[in-house]
């Protein structure tokens, strides 16, 4: 017992005192979680809106795909990402593997899907009067687009912020493509991995209390946006 309240003691005294090694690998983890929620929203959006909105030939089969690159493991897009920045690979030559541009092209494709299939959903769920309605008045494409992005805002933030947590949790990636590099790529969930295998599971414990955190606002985030929508759809 007394093993459980030291370790849970120190891994307090560590966030009070905001310990500099703490604080790099939340920094890290968060500057790289961040920049690929934003290059993977940047192409999940407009992608979505596009299968939401638009019919063509492959529709089902674009669907299908989609909802079955949703299951896919972190592990296998390590792979797939790993071979082409390996030195052997496509990209090689540019020697991206073990830095942050490789997680990051990782993350940005684990939670591509994941966005596009939430903001589709979030699109196919709204009151197609309404867009008939702004159509028929002589909207443009572009006024269009606007109110369709207006009218899913709530759906489409709560996808960019399950996105972000998808990837702020997750370690196969991480691991396979950045190495675990002190001050470069080590995130959270690859630190707290490694010093509990080096003994310092106070350390470890520190990051895995942030990390609840984390997710813990990020969950209450989402869930206070889906009431958001429930109530204007009202």
């Amino acid at each position: 017992m007394n093993y459980y309240t030291e370790a849970f003691s120190e891994a307090f005294n560590l966030i009070i005192a905001m310990d500099q090694e703490l604080l790099n690998v939340i920094a890290t983890s968060l500057r790289l979680s961040t920049t690929s929620t934003i290059i993977a929203s940047t192409i999940a959006i407009p992608l979505a809106v596009i299968i939401a909105r638009k019919d063509f030939s492959a529709k089902k089969f674009f669907n299908v795909i989609l909802n079955t690159l949703l299951s896919l493991p972190t592990v296998v897009i390590g792979i797939f990402v790993y071979s082409l920045i390996s030195r052997r690979g496509v990209f090689g030559e540019y020697q991206l593997l073990f830095t942050s541009f490789g997680i990051i092209m990782g993350q940005t494709i684990l939670i591509l899907p994941l966005i596009t299939a939430l903001v589709r959903n979030t699109i196919f769920s709204l009151d197609e009067k309404l867009y008939k309605t702004a159509k028929s008045l002589g909207a443009t494409k572009k006024q269009q687009f606007k109110l369709l992005i207006m009218e899913a805002r709530y759906g489409i933030i709560g996808a960019v912020i399950a996105g972000f947590g998808r990837v702020l949790g997750e370690i196969g990636i991480s691991m396979m493509l950045g190495g675990n590099i002190r001050g470069v790529t080590r995130t959270m969930t690859t630190a707290m991995a490694l010093e509990t295998n080096k003994g310092r599971f106070s350390f470890a414990l520190a990051l895995g209390i942030i990390l609840l955190i984390l997710s813990f606002t990020i969950n209450f985030l989402v869930y206070f946006l889906q009431e958001g929508e429930h109530y204007e759809q009202r």
